[in-house]
């Protein structure tokens, strides 16, 4: 890693802590931490699954329970379990949680204002623009991805929601079983692998390798979800693939696709796949692809 990358990354995190006030104990002149007003503006009217609120902010238990602890004394909050379920806590704002909600919220923007005044229009264009850039590479340093079974719970939904997708975008509409999909024992090691993307905890992509004995490794069911699209995972999950098929020896990866994803066919060309002819009967696809790939020791 590049020292002076470094560097700057951790200049500007102490910028932006001393700039937006996180090192008071009192946040926004609240009274309390950063860690407690942070939590209580994660919290919507709804409720909240404790636990998945926890992956959200990317916080231990011991930890957030003593803030939610914190925040029930001052009454802000109440937690209770699920009633279908007594092992899962939920946690909801109460009357005065949500006016403090409120206020905190404006003294956020109050505080946004603060930082934005000093600069002129041009200035301020320059900032937002840079902060929607950091904002967005670090989401995507965020994202984790993760070998799972292909009957996994998180590969299922990614694997309805792809589907969902195609019968919405291909012109014939999509039948999985017309598709050549691969079985289960196909994306199980030693035969294949499956991939999810997480973040925040919540499943928001997929991608296969089909790992065939004495065949080209082959790239089945990639997809990422609307809401996490421009974050480079489908690079990232090209890049993955193509590094584990060459670590299992393959040194020709291929996959094939639909006329209406163009942004897919955009990035395959981009990737440095090549197109070729037809190497399966695939029904719905009408472009296949190859590349080169370097055996891996």
């Amino acid at each position: 890693m590049d020292p002076a990358q470094i560097d700057q990354v951790r200049r500007f995190n102490r910028t932006v802590t001393e700039r937006v006030g996180v090192l008071h104990d009192h946040y926004l002149g609240r009274g309390r931490p950063v860690g407690e007003a942070r939590l209580l503006w994660e919290i919507d009217g709804r409720g909240q699954d404790v636990r998945r609120l926890r992956e959200r902010l990317g916080l231990d238990s011991g930890y957030v329970s003593r803030l939610l602890r914190s925040l029930e004394a001052d009454g802000l909050v109440t937690v209770e379990p699920l009633p279908r379920d007594r092992r899962v806590r939920t946690v909801r704002l109460t009357d005065a949680g949500r006016t403090e909600r409120a206020l905190l919220d404006r003294r956020s923007d109050e505080l946004a204002c603060s930082l934005l005044e000093p600069l002129n229009t041009g200035q301020r264009a320059r900032l937002t623009t840079a902060m929607a850039e950091v904002d967005r590479l670090l989401t995507a340093a965020t994202v984790t991805l993760d070998a799972v079974d292909p009957d996994q719970p998180d590969a299922e939904h990614c694997l309805r929601s792809y589907f969902t997708e195609l019968q919405e975008r291909f012109d014939t509409g999509f039948d999985p079983a017309r598709s050549l999909l691969p079985d289960a024992g196909e994306l199980r090691p030693p035969h294949g692998l499956f991939l999810v993307a997480r973040l925040h905890g919540e499943p928001v992509g997929c991608a296969g390798l089909k790992l065939p004995a004495g065949a080209p490794a082959e790239i089945k069911r990639m997809w990422v979800a609307p809401h996490a699209r421009g974050l480079g995972l489908g690079r990232r999950f090209l890049a993955e693939l193509e590094a584990r098929a060459a670590r299992h020896g393959c040194d020709v990866l291929r996959l094939d696709t639909n006329k209406a994803l163009s942004a897919a066919i955009g990035l395959y060309h981009a990737y440095g796949f090549e197109e070729v002819a037809a190497f399966n009967d695939e029904p719905y696809a009408h472009h296949w692809f190859e590349k080169r790939i370097g055996r891996s020791g």
